[in-house]
């Protein structure tokens, strides 16, 4: 009888083992499986964070798309943080310049990083940022303002479905807290 319990005690062990080693290879396997989702289907607005170069379009002057500018903060970031135009009817494949505002409010040098996504998540592709701050870190020196340049276009190949399309972007603060 002891043998038999001590059989199903090392076997019970080996399963849990099993299970251990199966849910840890899933959590590791997680966020390429996200990013090969998000890239499949346009989930998440992910975009490259690179910009593009400025190719010429053919202007379709009969379509209007309006397009939103959001900005948030991170909990932690002491940013003032905006746009200076809110939404703007743009025609596709036509280049704008739309700026932002971004002020430190503390007594301390700050480093940020805006992270920038675009909704519906299916429009990604037709976005062509050109210049953008959140293409780079931001040094921010103690009360310093700012004001930031976003140019980009809207490819004209966008499906017609498309009306309304939002640039958003949320600063992180990336200072290091031990930096004085």
């Amino acid at each position: 009888m002891t043998d038999s319990v001590t059989n199903k005690n090392a076997k019970l062990a080996r399963n849990l083992a099993f299970i251990a080693i199966g849910m840890f290879g899933f959590g590791y396997a997680l966020v390429p499986i996200y990013d090969v989702l998000c890239e499949l289907t346009g989930l998440n607005g992910k975009v490259n964070a690179t910009a593009a170069t400025e190719v010429p379009y053919v202007i379709d002057k009969n379509r209007d798309i309006t397009v939103e500018f959001m900005t948030s903060l991170n909990e932690t970031t002491p940013l003032n943080f905006r746009a200076e135009t809110k939404s703007m009817k743009i025609h596709p494949g036509e280049y704008y310049t739309v700026n932002f505002y971004a002020e430190n409010k503390t007594d301390i040098d700050r480093v940020a990083r805006a992270i920038f996504s675009v909704s519906p998540g299916l429009a990604v592709d037709y976005v062509k940022k050109i210049e953008c701050f959140c293409d780079t870190q931001q040094t921010f020196k103690a009360r310093e303002q700012k004001t930031m340049k976003v140019r980009f276009a809207i490819n004209p190949e966008l499906p017609e479905q498309y009306k309304t399309i939002t640039l958003a972007y949320t600063f992180f603060d990336n200072t290091d807290v031990t930096v004085k």
